[in-house]
């Protein structure tokens, strides 16, 4: 694998050790919180050894950080046996708080942050999710965040679930390489954006991408710092001239 870290070989040698003891001694293993790349990279490396038992969970469909569970082979995994616990707060609705609100006084009890999974913020409520081994010490410190008292029960509000909001892009691309892609959905020159991804400011797929030249598919998430998130969502077509047309979502 490229454009990895040290910490990222370390995790994914766990990982690897995982799937064998799992298949030498039956053995059932579950990380901490994963962010999306982490949960990428480790799918990308128990495909490599044609390991398929396994899944990641966060709680509820889609969250975006997530545990991973190894399980021995044929054995059934249930989510109910994941290490999350939601915890839900409750306080004023006229008290506006934001997930770095909720986050930084998870922090302050010297929490690790792959402790900590999503935090899904709403009017007067926000649902946290977390690893079992530290709830009871989140819901016996925690009666306020900042200046704004709050109230927490174990559980999970389902409202506080919605559907990530997107813009769309359409418009003609040379090819699909990445800087002509990144150029259409950041409305700058080509020149522009392959100077962004030179400077390693570009991800897709959660990986750090290291060429302009790169060519990228329908379905392939990209982000380039400082920009935001986008979704790579269809090619529709061509024109006389060979030029694709293509559709880009910007998350919002």
């Amino acid at each position: 694998m490229q454009n990895i870290t040290d910490d990222d070989r370390i995790m994914l040698s766990r990982t690897l050790d995982w799937a064998e003891m799992s298949e030498e001694r039956y053995v059932t293993k579950y990380s901490f919180f994963l962010d999306e790349r982490q949960c990428e990279l480790n799918e990308k490396i128990l495909a490599s050894v044609k390991f398929e038992n396994y899944l990641l969970w966060g709680g509820y469909e889609n969250a975006e950080r997530k545990i991973l569970c190894v399980a021995a082979p044929y054995s059934d995994i249930d989510k109910k046996d994941f290490p999350v616990v939601p915890i839900t707060f409750t306080y004023r609705d006229e008290d506006r708080l934001s997930h770095r609100d909720f986050l930084g006084s998870l922090m302050s009890l010297k929490i690790s942050r792959d402790s900590v999974g999503d935090i899904l913020v709403g009017t007067g409520k926000t649902s946290v999710f977390l690893r079992d081994s530290i709830v009871h010490d989140v819901i016996d410190n925690i009666s306020k965040i900042g200046r704004t008292g709050v109230k927490s029960s174990v559980g999970f509000d389902e409202t506080l679930v919605v559907e990530r909001e997107f813009s769309e892009i359409s418009g003609t691309v040379a090819s699909l390489r990445l800087d002509s892609v990144i150029s259409l959905a950041l409305k700058i020159s080509r020149e522009k954006a392959s100077a962004l991804i030179r400077s390693g400011l570009a991800e897709v797929n959660h990986t750090t991408a290291d060429s302009p030249k790169k060519l990228i598919c329908e379905g392939d998430k990209f982000s380039v710092r400082g920009f935001g998130k986008f979704l790579f969502k269809s090619v529709n077509g061509a024109t006389k001239k060979d030029r694709l047309h293509i559709t880009v979502c910007k998350y919002i």
